[in-house]
């Protein structure tokens, strides 16, 4: 890693096949409820993985399940199309954002994606009415994806890192970029916000997803993300302000 840690990073993706029109992302944020939720939809859709990012100049983590190592952020699809899903389990401080989302917005449009769906939690103070999804998305995703369904906008506020840096370069762009929303808890993973944000994909792109198992999912897999959690909150005190997004 170079004496510089603000030297900006070198993304690289690679991929077996074209992605589809839709990508599904989930980054690793507070409460990982996104992640979460895009790990339960590439399971229970049973997508394959197609390709995968490294970056350079950013503290590494290697995952691994069952003893084999994988790479932190991957892609996922069917050969015969529908939706790709994006799973990034490596923290991605402020500085690297921009970076990091042009390197997906480039090959976004290199190779014929044209919507960027991503789902995230927020840790904001919050009542029982508000455990629900939200959205903050260009219009151009709000008028082609949203105009008739009932999923509410998200109050005034501003967004940070890499959803700040995909939804603000989508403005500027033919690509449309919605953020699905909705609060999250202390707990790792949070499964009722990241069944609220299955439950609002499923609806926005009719994927026939079983939501039942959900819970026993991410009981399965709390100790996996929750030290994942731990690595990321050490990362994010260096790195990153708190999260800053009002509802």
């Amino acid at each position: 890693m170079p004496t510089d840690q603000r030297a900006r990073p070198t993304v690289e993706i690679t991929h077996d096949s074209d992605p589809a029109q839709h990508l599904l992302a989930g980054f690793s944020t507070v409460g990982l409820a996104g992640l979460t939720a895009i790990d339960y939809l590439t399971t229970e859709l049973a997508l394959e993985e197609t390709g995968y990012i490294t970056v350079d100049e950013l503290p590494a983590i290697t995952p691994f399940a069952g003893g084999t190592p994988r790479h932190h952020t991957r892609l996922y699809a069917h050969e015969e199309g529908g939706v790709t899903t994006l799973l990034n389990e490596l923290f991605v401080p402020p500085w690297a954002a921009d970076a990091f989302s042009e390197a997906i917005l480039t090959w976004a449009d290199q190779h014929g994606v044209e919507e960027i769906t991503i789902l995230s939690g927020v840790p904001v103070p919050h009542g029982p009415d508000d455990h629900r999804a939200f959205y903050v998305a260009t219009e151009d995703y709000q008028a082609d994806r949203l105009a008739e369904r009932d999923l509410p906008p998200m109050g005034a506020g501003f967004l940070d890192g890499v959803n700040a840096s995909l939804v603000g370069q989508g403005m500027d762009t033919d690509l449309k970029v919605g953020v699905i929303i909705t609060p999250v808890h202390a707990q790792v993973p949070d499964g009722e916000a990241a069944l609220r944000l299955v439950e609002a994909v499923d609806d926005l792109y009719a994927l026939d997803v079983d939501t039942a198992k959900l819970a026993e999912f991410a009981t399965e897999v709390e100790q996996y993300y929750a030290e994942l959690a731990e690595r990321f909150e050490q990362l994010a005190d260096e790195e990153r302000a708190p999260d800053q997004m009002f509802m």
